[in-house]
């Protein structure tokens, strides 16, 4: 009989299966790769809209209060088209420090467009990387993205060395009664409409239709907190800023 150390841990998903967007939750994957891969050329146009511009400023300043600095060695996880790489190196972080890994190989054609780095596919529940190898991990806004959060946790302390930081950005469904419905508008409506009048594509109006679906569903920031707790990581804090964006920041 196993210990229960040894047992599997629970999995945990960070929301419901989304059947409206693909027939079977393990279907899911296969359909957010594709999404993303067709939604590619358009992901940073998609991020400022959804910022007002200030996606750029945000990424830098938050990696930046998470304590990311030059000569850290750094993993990007659900790197897509690099923007929070671009961020840590404009904060002063060597290229030859980095390593972004993505399930999606549309988002990493353009990532490697633009950014010297070292760039992996894969998943955040199976990392490609040696054990303590980083200082720092991040992830911007794929947490809903992901299968399991206990793997993805697990994965997160295995590659850090200890005293290594994690960060994490993702959107959080607003609860004020005012703010909910004007934010679903924009993400589910006028956004879309806006990217379908520039491109005419499709998979971007469905990018983020999916987007708003799965902000929508999502686990709420303390099953998250708790998760990261549970993985045991320490001084597991999260701020928010402008009722939305949440930064999960937690130490190895």
């Amino acid at each position: 009989m196993k210990e229960q150390s040894d047992l599997p841990a629970t999995p945990l998903s960070p929301h419901r299966p989304l059947p409206e967007f693909y027939a079977a939750p393990e279907a899911r994957q296969s359909f957010v790769n594709e999404l993303f891969d067709e939604a590619a050329l358009d992901y940073d146009w998609v991020s400022s809209m959804m910022s007002f511009g200030r996606d750029r400023i945000y990424r830098r300043e938050a990696l930046k209060r998470a304590g990311l600095t030059g000569g850290m060695r750094l993993l990007d996880v659900a790197s897509g088209t690099g923007l929070m790489i671009k961020a840590a190196l404009e904060l002063g972080v060597d290229p030859a420090q980095v390593t972004g890994v993505d399930p999606s190989t549309g988002m990493l054609a353009e990532n490697r467009k633009r950014n010297p780095v070292t760039l992996l596919e894969g998943n955040g529940e199976a990392l490609p990387c040696a054990d303590a190898a980083f200082d720092f991990v991040c992830m911007g806004y794929a947490l809903r993205h992901v299968e399991d959060l206990v793997r993805l946790f697990g994965e997160f302390k295995r590659v850090l060395r200890p005293g290594g930081k994690v960060l994490i950005l993702e959107i959080t469904r607003p609860t004020n009664p005012v703010a909910l419905p004007l934010i679903r508008f924009y993400m589910q409506q006028l956004v879309p409409r806006i990217g379908w009048l520039r491109r005419r594509n499709k998979s971007t109006v469905k990018l983020m239709q999916y987007y708003w679906a799965t902000i929508q569903e999502c686990v709420p920031p303390n099953v998250i907190i708790a998760a990261l707790a549970d993985s045991g990581f320490k001084n597991v804090k999260r701020t928010i800023s402008n009722g939305v964006l949440s930064e999960y920041v937690a130490e190895r």
